[in-house]
């Protein structure tokens, strides 16, 4: 079976020169959900907003369901819903009456029972008849992803869905998109929070400077990046490591003050708890302890580095 998006050698240049996307290649399959990772300005914002047709390519071609974008585009914005990152809304309208405009806009009949399912789902059904100025920031976004699912969409763009808002609201945002999932709408969601790609995406892109980095299955990504520290503040400072722990991924700082321990929480090369033993066996002691996971800058450092 086609993809229902297929991305070839997309790229955007600006009148100022600058490269937002660099030869982007990508498929998305009908029914998955992809999370794409990156950090601010890394053009993931540029790439959603030209395969939903809001900005144009400078080269290369996207299909959806197997038209273009571009040419067909009336065929491709019906097939697609998108919560966008500002709040653009009309303030002085209803709820009710702002999702019901949408659907029309997309040619879609009225359809008050699909509306008020769509409402309800996104705790919003009792602000019906609440003017959106007079709603806060987050019901202001749950309004954004209400319209963007009014007329239906085969294909669901989330971007930067949960930048600044509470937790009752993430909550219901992915008990949404779970019950999309099953219904076989594909989601694309862009986010710089890894744990909502934990949370719900089937396969993670990373993205940054323009360009795609790595697309790889969610399991597969985040067991590389399931890398692990402990980190051991001494007592007394060591002016060097003892042999017998040579080789085992603990690493002595400059100062002799704080020994680093990496480690696999999947395979770890040495269980934690015989590490410290064996570290007190050897009159090594320690004041504090505390463990760090691998950041998203972190994670953006090793690729960029390997990757140049």
């Amino acid at each position: 079976m086609a993809p229902i998006i297929s991305v070839q050698n997309l790229t955007k240049t600006y009148a100022n020169g600058f490269e937002a996307l660099k030869g982007i290649n990508l498929t998305v399959e009908k029914g998955e959900i992809l999370a794409l990772l990156g950090p601010n300005g890394a053009g993931k914002t540029t790439l959603i907003s030209i395969i939903c047709g809001i900005a144009n390519p400078s080269g290369g071609q996207v299909l959806v369901a197997g038209h273009d974008v571009v040419k067909d585009f009336r065929a491709t914005r019906s097939m697609i819903g998108l919560v966008p990152q500002e709040l653009t809304t009309d303030q002085f309208e209803t709820v009710f009456n702002t999702v019901s405009f949408s659907r029309g806009l997309h040619g879609k009949k009225a359809n008050p029972a699909h509306i008020e399912k769509v409402l309800r789902a996104l705790s919003l059904w009792d602000k019906k008849d609440n003017m959106l100025r007079q709603l806060s920031g987050g019901m202001k976004r749950r309004v954004l992803i209400a319209k963007a699912l009014s007329h239906e969409p085969d294909i669901l763009f989330l971007d930067e869905p949960t930048a600044g808002v509470d937790v009752t609201l993430r909550k219901d945002m992915w008990h949404v998109v779970e019950e999309l999932r099953a219904s076989g709408v594909t989601i694309i969601l862009t986010t710089h929070y890894i744990e909502e790609a934990e949370e719900i995406a089937d396969r993670v892109g990373v993205i940054n400077g323009g360009e795609l980095l790595l697309v790889e299955d969610k399991a597969a990504l985040m067991a590389k990046l399931g890398r692990k520290q402990l980190i051991l503040d001494l007592t007394d400072p060591l002016e060097r490591l003892p042999d017998c722990f040579a080789g085992n991924g603990l690493t002595l700082e400059a100062d002799g003050s704080r020994l680093t321990y990496d480690f696999d929480a999947d395979n770890e090369q040495e269980s934690i708890a015989t590490l410290l033993t064996r570290l007190g066996e050897n009159n090594i002691h320690f004041k504090d302890l505390s463990t760090r996971q691998s950041s998203l800058e972190d994670i953006f450092v090793a690729l960029v580095g390997a990757a140049k």
